[in-house]
């Protein structure tokens, strides 16, 4: 596993993934702890027909609490919001959450690439976001924004993903922090702020 050594503190991750990805965070959530001090938000590509489907999954399997993200709600340590399906979602100066419904980003809605690029004029060098298996591009985007703010980009291995080409096309154009298989990010997150 690639170490990185960063002692500036985590204020929230942002975690996107696509096709593939939910296995990937169902190893992950179970094995979080349970006092993460920090907002942890989900743009996860999938189909309004199972919107809750996620959700579910992941109370399932966490302590922390977990919910479909609203409009005007704030980030909050120790909680995870998930981009509802069909809406961009944005993170607006003062951390709260804004919706939209406008086009497709890389044929997606929500689209990776617009939440990890507004988190990053949020949150700046404070920010990691994770990006996870995927078929199409969107994230790559998004993580120079976070790159560009000194931000952390944790990208998972290509070779331990399902669908491989959104991390690799991650780890081709952006320069990771760390790159990391997926059973080594639970404890990475864990160990985020000490």
């Amino acid at each position: 596993m690639a170490e990185t050594i960063d002692d500036t503190p985590c204020a929230a991750l942002f975690i996107g993934g696509s096709a593939g990805s939910l296995d990937v965070l169902l190893e992950i959530f179970p094995a979080l702890r349970n006092d993460i001090p920090f907002p942890i938000v989900l743009v996860v590509h999938r189909k309004a027909s199972n919107e809750s489907l996620l959700t579910d999954l992941l109370k399932s399997r966490t302590k922390l609490a977990v919910s479909e993200a609203n409009e005007k709600e704030f980030l909050s340590p120790g909680k995870v919001f998930i981009a509802p399906a069909d809406y961009h979602m944005l993170i607006e100066q003062d951390q709260s959450i804004s919706l939209d419904y406008s086009e497709k980003v890389n044929y997606s809605r929500p689209s990776i690439d617009v939440t990890f690029q507004s988190a990053a004029e949020v949150f700046k060098e404070k920010l990691v976001c994770i990006l996870l298996s995927g078929s199409n591009a969107d994230g790559v985007e998004g993580l120079k924004s976070v790159n560009n703010f000194k931000g952390r980009v944790v990208i998972q291995n290509p070779y331990t993903a399902i669908m491989p080409y959104m991390p690799q096309q991650a780890v081709l154009n952006v320069e990771p922090h760390v790159v990391l298989d997926s059973h080594d990010m639970a404890d990475y997150i864990n160990n985020l702020n000490d």
